[in-house]
């Protein structure tokens, strides 16, 4: 695979002198353009050690305006980043629109470096490489610009560069121990590497292999293909798709209305049944950051299916130390500068804790889809990008818990006009809730199709009948004393 990054090509200092102004120009230019086209620019620069990495991304901070770039040079994770899913790392550091960010440690460092060491089989790899194509397919989806660089010195040009970084005192500290290690299992390094960038070179964002032994020619040649791929992108721009409502058709009897609203428990139960499951719930939580596991709640539902009230039952049994709310309302700036899922990934908790979402990511196909706040596109691609986030997190040690409470809309009537009459009740209510009512048929549609899509084995979801509040806030805390149990009995 790199036998045309073995030719010896090099750049002599002239060429490289009248080279050098007009590219660095026209890559000012470019970044100027791509800031006012409002798409994000991901650089990935990968390769041996002592290709030069570094100093190609000293250059291309000299080159481009510094203010707007955002570099990212990841070694080990620190401890924050083990108590969360492998991806939380990127996925916190990902630019916003009209930025750029450059990582040389990234996402293909682990999967490549313990194959090639041996500490990662056949299977591990490959399910390596397949999370970086569902990851970097998603960032695509999204309209990041991917440019992925692989910079290519041969084993003895490796070994060479090694002691000459060695034999100077002002750059020995550059090669360590790990770096002689890599060395002697270049061969190993290689053959995996090959394998990774066949399985993620796409047609969106293919790898660009480099002869790395000449820095001039490394430089220019770098420059030069995020040049053109940024060029390339601005050229393709098109006005953004024009989002399209399609209104489901309701489909009955379904798995919601099905469900037996008509469930019900007298209020002296369920008094003395909370309290059991209050105690029984925070003894569990206490024993997550002992097993190395978290917790995440996700509550969905019709409006005034007694969410609020449910979660305030579950933080009850918390310490307030080690839970977090995050209740979703429409995106920030910041947020919609980014992929929709980044604002959830950031909210991750980590050993120990529990994070309680009041509404979810599953946003993107309830209201976003009915309101036509994405393209249909969006939305469709969705169910899968939120099966395999909720798979990373349980395999991460997270237990993920999702409820969809749901009424009778002739009760939803007596809650709204309850709230209405009520001073202290007025704040739950407002116009959207009344349309967001003339629409329950759509809703009801749409989270049915969100249930058959996205309730796996790793994170199913409950169906909460909440007619009667006392029944479902029960409902909801012995379904998380029951997952908690089987979760620490597990590890």
């Amino acid at each position: 695979m790199f036998e045309s990054a073995q030719l010896g090509r090099k750049v002599d200092r002239e060429t490289f002198a009248k080279r050098e102004p007009e590219l660095r120009e026209a890559l000012l230019d470019a970044q100027l353009r791509l800031a006012a086209a409002g798409f994000s620019v991901v650089i990935v620069v990968a390769g041996a050690e002592g290709a030069g990495k570094g100093e190609t991304v000293n250059l291309l901070l000299n080159w481009l305006d510094a203010r707007g770039i955002e570099t990212h040079a990841l070694g080990a994770p620190s401890e924050e980043e083990l108590e969360r899913p492998e991806y939380f790392r990127f996925w916190r550091r990902l630019p916003g629109k009209g930025r750029i960010g450059i990582f040389f440690g990234s996402w293909y460092t682990r999967p490549i470096s313990q194959h090639s060491l041996g500490n990662l089989d056949e299977a591990g790899l490959e399910d390596g490489l397949r999370r970086i194509v569902d990851f970097e397919r998603m960032l695509e989806d999204e309209g990041v610009l991917l440019v992925k660089v692989w910079l290519h010195i041969t084993k003895e040009q490796q070994a060479k560069r090694f002691k000459s970084l060695a034999k100077d005192p002002e750059t020995a500290w550059r090669v360590t121990k790990l770096d002689w290690r890599f060395h002697k299992t270049y061969d190993q390094f290689v053959n995996s590497a090959s394998r990774a960038i066949r399985r993620t070179s796409t047609g969106q964002s293919p790898w660009h292999i480099i002869e790395a032994w000449d820095a001039r020619y490394r430089h220019l040649t770098v420059a030069e293909t995020l040049l053109a791929a940024i060029e390339q992108r601005l050229a393709a721009e098109s006005p953004p798709v024009e989002a399209q409502v399609v209104v489901p058709a309701p489909v009955r009897p379904n798995v919601i209305s099905s469900l037996d609203l008509s469930r019900a428990v007298p209020e002296a139960e369920y008094r003395k049944e909370l309290v059991q499951r209050q105690l029984a719930f925070g003894r569990l939580a206490r024993d997550l950051q002992d097993r190395k596991r978290s917790a995440v709640l996700v509550f969905e539902g019709s409006d005034a299916a007694g969410k609020g009230g449910a979660i305030r039952r579950v933080t009850q049994a918390l310490d307030a130390r080690f839970y977090q709310v995050v209740q979703i309302a429409a995106p920030t700036d910041e947020e919609r500068a980014r992929p929709y899922l980044w604002r959830f990934w950031r909210n991750l908790p980590r050993w120990g804790r529990v994070t309680i979402f009041d509404r979810s990511w599953y946003g993107r196909v309830l209201v976003e889809r009915l309101e036509g706040l994405c393209p249909p596109a969006d939305w469709q691609r969705a169910y899968g990008e939120i099966n395999a986030f909720e798979e990373q997190l349980v395999l991460s040690g997270s237990t993920v818990l999702k409820f969809w409470l749901t009424t009778s809309k002739d009760e939803q009537l007596r809650r709204f006009e309850e709230r209405e009459a009520m001073g202290f009740k007025r704040y739950k209510i407002t116009e959207e809730d009344w349309r967001n009512r003339e629409k329950w048929d759509a809703y009801e549609a749409a989270a049915c199709d969100m249930v058959e899509r996205t309730s796996s084995e790793l994170a199913p979801w409950t169906l909460v009948e909440a007619e009667d509040k006392y029944f479902a806030r029960l409902k909801v805390l012995r379904t998380v004393e029951a997952a908690l149990e089987r979760a620490l009995v597990k590890k």
